[in-house]
């Protein structure tokens, strides 16, 4: 699906806290209100769109969601939508659960969304300093089933875990890019709206 000219592009922006913008944004106005009205600089979503002014983003991250909660949120949040971001996987992880499952309900949420008309992205699950290292095989094991979920449907696939990954220590987002070690900073947000976003499509 090609999105021309100078039009808008409406971009529902589908995933956990990463997409949220936590820990300094959320879309929830009363999860702001509790972050001293937060921080809009911390969303991708935000430095995307000063990059290509076209873009018109519905934010809706969701803190600690898992892939099969996202999936289920699809139709609500790309209502209107020429494209969507699918972003997800690390709460999955987290969990304990197969990442085998997790890309399951990825591979769902991208065919359903081609399946409504809109293009389509999926991102890679970011570095998990907190989790480091054990959860660095399980997390490389569901990039490269994302990577391949790309691939089978020809979508764009948003590099967020390279983006942020601390060369000198691997499977760390590095210090200056992550608030938190679980979640990016505004810095590091700014990285994955600058750097690694592409449109859909």
């Amino acid at each position: 699906m090609e999105v021309s000219g100078g039009q808008a592009i409406r971009v529902a922006a589908l995933g956990d806290s990463i997409t949220a913008g936590s820990p300094a944004w959320d879309p929830d106005p009363g999860i702001r209100a509790r972050l001293g009205g937060g921080d809009e600089r911390s969303q991708y979503e935000h430095w995307a769109t000063l990059k290509d002014p076209r873009l018109q983003f519905n934010n809706c991250g969701v803190f600690g969601q898992r892939t099969d909660e996202i999936a289920g949120r699809l139709r609500v949040c790309a209502k209107g939508a020429d494209a969507v971001v699918i972003q997800g996987g690390i709460n999955d992880i987290a969990q304990g659960l197969p990442v085998e499952a997790a890309a399951e309900n990825l591979r769902i949420t991208v065919k359903e969304a081609e399946r409504m008309g809109l293009a389509v992205a999926i991102t890679d699950v970011l570095p998990w300093n907190n989790g480091h290292p054990a959860a660095d095989p399980q997390i490389e094991k569901l990039n490269r089933l994302i990577a391949g979920i790309a691939r089978d449907y020809e979508v764009p696939l948003l590099p967020f875990h390279d983006t942020l990954e601390d060369p000198d220590r691997p499977g760390t987002m590095r210090e200056e890019w992550t608030a938190d070690g679980d979640h990016p900073s505004v810095e590091g947000y700014r990285r994955l709206g600058e750097i690694a976003f592409q449109l859909p499509g």
